[in-house]
């Protein structure tokens, strides 16, 4: 691909923020919290590792702003009584690694709650998902809950936020065409986006902290007629017109960084999370990332996802060699191009936290590479504790209880 000036190790500012490189890591959900929502010993460790690993900017994996309706039965909570066990999470974080910043993505799961053990909820069915209808006064309680969710993740000592407006939960929800009602927070595009546009100003000002980040996750297409980044309430035809006014919208109330993904995953999951069988899809993503990266001001950070099944050059990829297409080149390539500023990495967090250290220290060889097994995934969906079971014993234990307990879930379509 070339060299170029930019290195994957180089510093880079996020807002007033300096990240040591253009590592990120993505919000990889592990239900290993406890009956409180609190951070377990084990979940304190997973991000103890992620911080000693350098990267230059962590994000805690989704953490929901109610109880009341959520994925995850053993899903990391955000509300008053958490305080004190996020300040604990943090002073442990911090202290494995003072350098590497760490926000926390707020959630509400909406239409994808658990009907098992929570509400859930909607501002317009989907086919095949449907919940009990949104009210006005239900988004605007749920807006309360952010904004004292956002106070919380300050007063414990996060760098910032990031609210999710991705991957088929409440944030997308709200904003896709399919959100088709006519009432305060759907139907036109005013309406579809004061839901985003009103927490990014009542946190901003309810925390007015210039060196607390604030930033968003956006799936920039979600693959199915009415999804966001489509062309109306009943057509799956991709058309970026809405998510690049969202981003410049949100830039213009003070988010300092982007993360670019697409998908829903309980409805087109190849797309939020490209599986071995399609690796080409990937290509995808970067393409979105510099749809992003073309839009926004410079010193806005847009970071592009799904770069795992890139892995070492052993990705199936075709009309490209294995030196140009691996992870760590075709990533340097991104930046150096101007796709995206940094580079996330999902998947691979889980089997080599250290990736951004050993790349920074010259020791690439020693990388534990992801295979794209997803059985990660699969633990995820069946409600267990999820890690890579190829180089986690503990999670290789779990799919074999799992497994046993609940059987074999397919994930791919092949």
């Amino acid at each position: 691909m070339g060299e170029g000036k930019k290195k994957l190790t180089d510093e880079i500012m996020i807002g007033p923020r300096k990240a040591q490189n253009r590592f990120m890591i993505q919000a990889m959900e592990t239900n290993m919290e406890d009956e409180s929502g609190n951070p377990s010993e084990r979940t304190i460790q997973r991000y103890e590792d992620l911080a000693r690993g350098d990267a230059g900017l962590i994000t805690l994996e989704a953490i929901s702003v109610t109880r009341e309706s959520r994925a995850r039965d053993n899903q990391l909570m955000i509300m008053p009584q958490n305080e004190q066990a996020l300040t604990h999470f943090m002073d442990r974080v911090h202290a494995a690694n003072p350098k590497s910043l760490v926000v926390f993505q707020l959630t509400h799961s909406g239409e994808l709650s658990n009907p098992e053990f929570s509400r859930r909820v909607t501002p317009n069915p989907l086919p095949g998902l449907g919940g009990e209808l949104l009210s006005e006064e239900d988004v605007d309680r749920i807006l309360d809950e952010y904004v004292t969710a956002a106070k919380i993740a300050y007063n414990a000592g996060a760098d910032g936020i990031d609210l999710k407006l991705c991957h088929g939960y409440l944030g997308s929800q709200m904003i896709r065409p399919h959100n088709d009602r006519n009432w305060k927070y759907g139907g036109s595009w005013e309406n579809r986006t004061r839901f985003p546009y009103e927490l990014m100003e009542r946190i901003r000002k309810a925390v007015p902290d210039k060196n607390f980040l604030i930033g968003s996750k956006i799936s920039a297409w979600e693959g199915f007629p009415g999804g966001f980044g489509t062309e109306g309430p009943h057509s799956p035809v991709m058309d970026l017109t809405e998510p690049l006014k969202l981003i410049k919208g949100l830039e213009e109330r003070g988010a300092s960084y982007i993360v670019q993904s697409a998908g829903s995953p309980g409805i087109t999951i190849s797309l939020t999370q490209v599986d071995k069988h399609i690796p080409y899809y990937a290509y995808l993503h970067q393409y979105w990332a510099k749809e992003f990266r073309k839009a926004l001001k410079p010193e806005t950070v847009v970071i592009g996802s799904n770069f795992s099944p890139f892995r070492n050059g052993k990705n199936d990829l075709c009309a490209v060699t294995p030196e140009e297409s691996d992870l760590l080149s075709y990533g340097e390539w991104c930046v150096n191009d101007d796709v995206c500023d940094m580079i996330a990495l999902g998947r691979q967090s889980f089997a080599d936290p250290y990736l951004p250290k050993k790349v920074c220290e010259g020791k690439e060889d020693e990388i534990k590479w992801c295979v794209l097994c997803d059985c990660c995934l699969e633990l995820l969906i069946q409600q267990s504790k999820v890690g890579c079971v190829v180089h986690d014993k503990f999670a290789t234990d779990e799919l074999v209880r799992t497994r046993k307990e609940k059987g074999k879930l397919k994930v791919h379509h092949t």
